[in-house]
């Protein structure tokens, strides 16, 4: 049973872990874009798929019976929860990204309208938001900034910057000031982020209300236990309990990704 518990827990690290980085691509070097890109996708999937099946031969290897059911039951709801935890992590890390476009076209709208070079205007929003760098390259090697700015809008939150892409893209081609297009830009996203966090506001309740809905069960067993009741036994230790009991996890596991799925839904949209 250790066993088990130690490969159970290396399980619920592995998926804590973002399955997704974003991470230069072999044609760039200190921040300088080469001809194949800016950014590249890695995912991690295979690893874990290999801890699972370790996981499972494991489980099979050495529990039997009720104790495997229970473990596997247990290992669900540690994978569920590790994912939960996951795509908090990443909307966290998209809301902060979201509020860092705004902030830089909003700084970069300031440095242009004072008087400063659009290189060292990009140096400055550099200072803001450190993932600008090969956005700046690019701008110092004259190399096609609206790209790399596309490119850049690929991470989580930051799809903004394609309308930042769009508004330098025009300015180049007809000469137009770029202060001016970007400060709509800014304002635009302005307006989108405080209608994201109204959004979020409204949301918050309906998740708040199933991750109650869905600790409820836990709250009435230990009553029941309390005015001298056996719930546990019954659970634990009786085959329709543990069919029950995997079917009530299942379907707050359910349930909690469903809505953490609407929530995530109506925030992209």
């Amino acid at each position: 049973m250790r066993l088990v518990a130690a490969l159970a827990a290396g399980l619920a690290v592995a998926l804590l872990v973002p399955g997704r980085s974003w991470v230069p691509r072999p044609g760039v070097r200190d921040g300088t874009p080469g001809r194949s890109g800016v950014l590249r996708r890695v995912r991690a999937g295979p690893g874990l798929v290999v801890l699972v099946a370790l996981v499972a031969g494991a489980l099979v290897a050495t529990v039997d019976g009720r104790h495997l059911v229970l473990c596997l039951i247990v290992l669900g709801a540690l994978c569920a929860a590790a994912l939960l935890v996951r795509r908090a992590r990443v909307a966290r890390a998209a809301e902060r990204r979201q509020a860092l476009v705004v902030e830089v076209c909003e700084a970069l709208v300031g440095e242009l309208r004072a008087g400063q070079p659009l290189v060292a205007s990009l140096e400055h929003c550099v200072e803001v938001w450190p993932d600008l760098a090969p956005v700046v390259a690019a701008s110092r090697l004259g190399a096609d900034v609206p790209l790399a700015l596309r490119r850049l809008a690929d991470l989580p939150g930051a799809a903004g910057l394609r309308e930042v892409a769009a508004a330098w893209q025009v300015s180049q081609a007809s000469g137009a000031g770029l202060a001016a297009a970007l400060a709509q830009v800014a304002g635009t996203a302005r307006e989108r982020q405080s209608t994201r966090h109204l959004v979020r506001g409204e949301l918050a309740s309906a998740q708040a209300t199933a991750r109650l809905v869905a600790v409820l069960p836990v709250a009435s067993l230990a009553m029941s236990a309390g005015i001298g009741g056996d719930p546990w036994h019954f659970l634990l230790a009786t085959p329709v309990g543990l069919g029950c009991l995997a079917l009530g996890v299942g379907f707050a596991v359910v349930g909690l990704l469903w809505i953490d799925r609407i929530a995530a839904g109506v925030l992209r949209g």
